[in-house]
């Protein structure tokens, strides 16, 4: 392969890793957890507040925390990725808005941070294997992401 046409592979992995990132945003914040298979190996693991094992475990884990919700907006940038053939790192830093309506001490919550990425060339394109959330901050009333009592 040319230096030329590697490069520009290169550049298209690293877009294709970034719009995964971005497509995890989009299937939260719509709730359109099921296309967390698209972001996720079938076997994938995370530590998003507690370690995940396989994709149907992360969407139970996302579904739970964001279905009672009345909205969030979740945002990522800075991506540092590195590549190694099929398989490679991203770094990404986070935001995440959360609004639920009605809570005593504050209807929003954010909470920012990294998202650390294990990812993985498939024949359906990048997946994550690994991702861990590292929160650094947050501001709000936590209560917002607390599951409502029945």
């Amino acid at each position: 392969m040319s230096q030329e046409r590697s490069e520009i592979a290169q550049l298209l992995d690293r877009q294709a890793i970034i719009d995964l990132t971005i497509a995890y945003t989009w299937a939260l914040d719509t709730g359109r957890f099921d296309d967390l298979r698209d972001v996720f190996l079938p076997d994938a693991t995370a530590s998003l507040v507690g370690e995940l094992q396989g994709v149907d475990a992360i969407i139970e884990r996302i579904s739970m925390a964001l279905t009672p919700l009345d909205d969030s907006q979740h945002m990522v940038a800075n991506h540092q990725i590195r590549l190694d053939g099929d398989r490679g790192t991203c770094r990404c830093y986070f935001q995440a808005q959360h609004v639920r309506r009605g809570v005593d001490g504050g209807e929003n919550f954010i909470i920012a941070g990294r998202y650390e990425d294990e990812v993985v060339r498939t024949t359906e394109g990048w997946r994550i294997a690994r991702r861990v959330l590292v929160p650094m901050w947050s501001e709000g009333n936590p209560a917002v992401g607390r599951r409502p009592r029945p």
